[in-house]
């Protein structure tokens, strides 16, 4: 569970709590709820996000949700570690050891990229099936991640349309002076949850999927860089130096330390 990201939306409901409570005390949370706004809002925002989407795309997005709770994200310190490993053992071994290091990996993407340097894969056919397969992996995510921009636009959107409605019925409802106040805050509820909607859950939904993305194909791509390195048979030390150009100077340090370095 990313912790980050559990505590981003609960502290953001606290503080929208915590305005409701210092602005009318507890009596006044039936001011904010109303069905037919959360209906127009919620229900055509989500009506036009799928309207956007394929069906597959648009099942396939709300279930990204749990993408952006995940804490399974690899750290990209780890994967060049386990490429020094590999690159230790086909140093001492030669290539067709890396197989039986092989099976205890659990990434598919380096267990597939080591049995394709161990099958004796063209260097470049090997980096254009990796980098083909990194390809369709952004694609797959782009899609997820659209899917929440998109509702993160619509949600807006559909609240002022809401509001709009609302003020509509009102404007033809005047006769009673004293219902104008109500009628004009229960209109702008819809823009509330369209606001909610749009910077409370799919902004940060969208934003920390694109962040483990980046941190994914960070991970792929140094994962390509060291197979195809220990394919030219490198020595480990210089392949350590070369991935650790893939991290921020304050992190490379970290990287030695755990690897203990690369063999002479």
């Amino acid at each position: 569970m990313d912790i980050a990201s559990l505590a981003g939306i609960v502290l953001g409901l606290v503080m929208v709590v915590f305005g409701i409570i210092s602005g009318g005390g507890p009596a006044a949370f039936k001011y904010f709820l109303d069905l037919p706004s959360v209906i127009i809002t919620i229900g055509g925002s989500v009506s036009g996000t799928l309207a956007c989407h394929k069906l597959s795309d648009f099942i396939n997005g709300l279930k990204g949700i749990k993408i952006a709770f995940k804490g399974e994200v690899k750290d990209p310190g780890e994967s060049i570690a386990s490429i020094i490993d590999l690159a230790n053992v086909g140093r001492k071994e030669g290539l067709l050891a890396l197989e039986e290091a092989a099976n205890n990996i659990e990434d598919d993407f380096l267990k597939k990229g080591i049995m394709l340097v161990v099958d004796g894969t063209d260097p470049d056919l090997v980096r254009g099936i990796l980098e083909t397969e990194l390809m369709c992996l952004e694609d797959r995510h782009k899609k997820v991640i659209g899917f929440w921009e998109k509702w993160a636009e619509l949600g807006p959107a559909w609240g002022m349309i809401g509001t709009l409605v609302g003020l509509v019925i009102m404007l033809y409802n005047m006769e009673d002076a004293s219902s104008i106040g109500p009628a004009m805050a229960v209109a702008l509820l819809t823009t509330l949850y369209g606001s909610l909607v749009a910077n409370w859950l799919c902004n940060p939904i969208a934003s920390k999927m694109k962040v483990n993305n980046e941190m994914e194909v960070t991970i792929k791509n140094i994962t390509i860089e060291g197979l195809l390195s220990i394919q030219a048979g490198e020595n480990p030390r210089v392949i350590e130096e070369k991935l650790k150009s893939f991290l921020a100077p304050s992190a490379r340090d970290a990287v030695g330390a755990d690897t203990g370095g690369g063999e002479e």
